[in-house]
């Protein structure tokens, strides 16, 4: 029987299931190639991937807020207990703020460490001149780079990508629904 391939930090790309290419219809990923006729004015690599990151694990920690307010946890029944209740998301953040002044200030002051540190240690990545490697904050308080071998790191790298798409989808959803009702049907069933 043939062994089952094991995907290396070399070889994992995180596009596997299709053919290992990127989904790239825009060639938004090769805008840096403009660079000849438009110097400096398109990100590079470092910067897209600093950004899919960043805004992947926010997404992440804003879809966690919007079930740990809402009622009934948007249908999936995960409200966190000791949160406040809110029937409207959209609004949740305001009584978060109004009755927990407290967790509100600490959640604004994660956002801004995190922004800060982001933005100081990742140098001149929209040119590819950063010397820090994008998504690594070198906050590792578990010490779980250590634990993991090399091709399980990549792993987990390709899963939070992974994970972090799907909660830009998902807010992004949210949102649309919010706006424009009937556009996402799905959520309709969980209302």
């Amino acid at each position: 029987a043939p062994s089952a391939q094991v995907a290396t930090a070399v070889s994992a790309t995180g596009f596997e299931e299709v053919g290992g290419v990127a989904w790239d219809p825009l060639s938004l990923a090769k805008l840096e190639d403009a660079n000849d006729t438009f110097p400096n004015m398109f990100p590079k690599g470092q910067f897209l991937e600093e950004a899919e990151i960043k805004h992947g694990r926010m997404s992440m920690l804003a879809w966690t807020g919007v079930w740990a307010t809402h009622v009934g946890g948007m249908g999936l029944g995960m409200h966190i207990p000791g949160m406040p209740v809110e029937s409207d998301w959209t609004k949740a953040l305001g009584v978060v703020a109004s009755e927990q002044p407290a967790l509100f200030g600490s959640i604004l002051l994660f956002i801004s460490i995190a922004e800060g540190e982001s933005v100081g240690h990742s140098g001149d990545n929209w040119r590819n001149m950063s010397t820090k490697e994008p998504g690594n904050l070198g906050f590792d308080w578990m010490g779980l780079t250590n634990k993991f071998t090399e091709e399980e790191v990549a792993r987990y790298k390709i899963v939070e990508k992974k994970n972090g798409r799907a909660a830009m989808i998902a807010m992004a959803s949210l949102f649309a629904m919010e706006s424009i009702p009937g556009s996402v049907p799905l959520m309709d069933v969980f209302n």
